[in-house]
């Protein structure tokens, strides 16, 4: 017998029922119709909260199938735009892979120098002064658990440094976040391994896509967070660095979406694609060994590891990275994080030791990925 259903049984055969029936013979009868008034009050709130629970299911099933229609299929995919970049500096190129899903590949531009793989590659070109040799293996419509099969890849062109965008279809999907960031982590550990720096770009806030709907915008916003910072928390601890992507371009999405969007309405446009790769620039610049930034006062911006996650989800495009405390790597609560906050499309910002840039003259506008044809060689 089940032991649950056995103590069920004892607790059952235990109680006095004459005792109970007698006293419930002497309820006076204003107090036995509050109990049957009560009885079907409770009896009519059950049916309700589950005849709402019923429809909330139903409802966010069909917004789920409805948003998976609305979310577009790849007609086409991106250009590759594999290749060097600053040939014309000489030198041992730079080996870049860029890993991910379709914000990885670019998908939504059509030519190479939109895709964020030629944005960073000229980026890291021009600022080192130095070829950099670039390999997209991102592939469009990836979860997490396609990462294995990338880095796979990744690892025969012997990287110096990785990119890797992931998440979005992780939510879309509804993939089992403990296995997703599984993968992120063992993806980050195996770069690593083999002396690559690595940057990743945590699950953006599909919560912000205007194509979905409430409820299931919230519920998607929210899982959206959840898995940006067990991202975080799992890409610190293998030893790599983050940037939080969540809503960094909704207001500017929100002011100017035909500018901001790509044609499909839910992959960024071309502009959309330069300003992301250009809030993580100085952190796969730092990643590199090449930080101009100042040098952040002793424990400022410093937390424990998933006090950090916590906080760059809720500020976009904070950087979260191992640090020492005390020559330390751990505290009492776990691992050290460096938390920085960087300057943004001209606006000044200060929180976590960030400083506006010096610009050298004659660098393009955007400061960091500037591109030009002659930039690219293919080969």
């Amino acid at each position: 017998m089940d032991p649950f259903d056995k103590t069920a049984r004892e607790t059952v055969s235990s109680i006095d029922w004459t005792s109970a029936t007698a006293r419930i013979r002497d309820l006076s009868p204003e107090d036995r119709r509050r109990i049957r008034t009560a009885g079907r009050v409770a009896g009519q709130v059950t049916g309700a909260l589950a005849g709402l629970t019923a429809l909330s299911a139903g409802l966010l099933m069909r917004q789920a199938a409805d948003a998976r229609r609305v979310i577009p299929m790849a007609e086409a995919p991106p250009p590759r735009g594999d290749g060097i970049y600053g040939a014309k500096f000489g030198g041992k190129p730079i080996n870049l892979v860029i890993l991910g899903d379709s914000t990885a590949a670019g998908y939504g531009v059509h030519r190479t120098r939109e895709t964020p793989g030629a944005l960073f590659a000229t980026g890291i070109s021009r600022r080192l002064r130095r070829p950099v040799r670039l390999h997209r293996l991102a592939v469009v419509g990836s979860i997490s658990a396609g990462l294995p099969y990338q880095v796979d890849a990744a690892l025969e062109y012997a990287p110096d440094v990785a990119v890797i965008l992931i998440g979005g279809n992780d939510v879309t999907h509804a993939s089992g976040f403990p296995a997703a960031v599984s993968h992120l982590a063992d993806t980050v550990r195996r770069l690593r391994a083999a002396g690559c720096r690595v940057v990743v770009g945590t699950c953006p806030d599909i919560g912000a896509i205007k194509s979905i709907k409430p409820p299931l915008r919230w519920l998607a916003r929210r899982w959206s967070r959840q898995l940006a910072a067990a991202q975080t928390v799992a890409v610190v601890e293998a030893g790599g660095r983050t940037v939080s992507i969540g809503n960094l371009l909704g207001p500017m999405f929100e002011a100017d979406p035909v500018r901001m969007f790509g044609s499909d309405r839910f992959h960024p446009s071309a502009e959309g694609y330069a300003r992301a790769a250009a809030v993580m620039m100085p952190t796969v610049m730092a990643a590199l060994g090449e930080d101009d930034r100042s040098a952040v006062p002793a424990g400022e911006g410093v937390r424990t590891l998933p006090e950090a996650a916590d906080e760059a989800v809720r500020a976009p495009g904070t950087e979260v990275s191992p640090t020492r405390v005390g020559g330390r790597e751990r505290g009492p609560a776990g691992r050290w994080a460096q938390l920085r906050r960087h300057p943004w499309f001209g606006e000044s910002r200060h929180w976590f030791a960030a400083r506006t840039p010096t610009i050298p003259a004659g660098t393009p506008a955007d400061g960091a990925v500037g591109y030009t044809p002659e930039d690219h060689q293919v080969g």
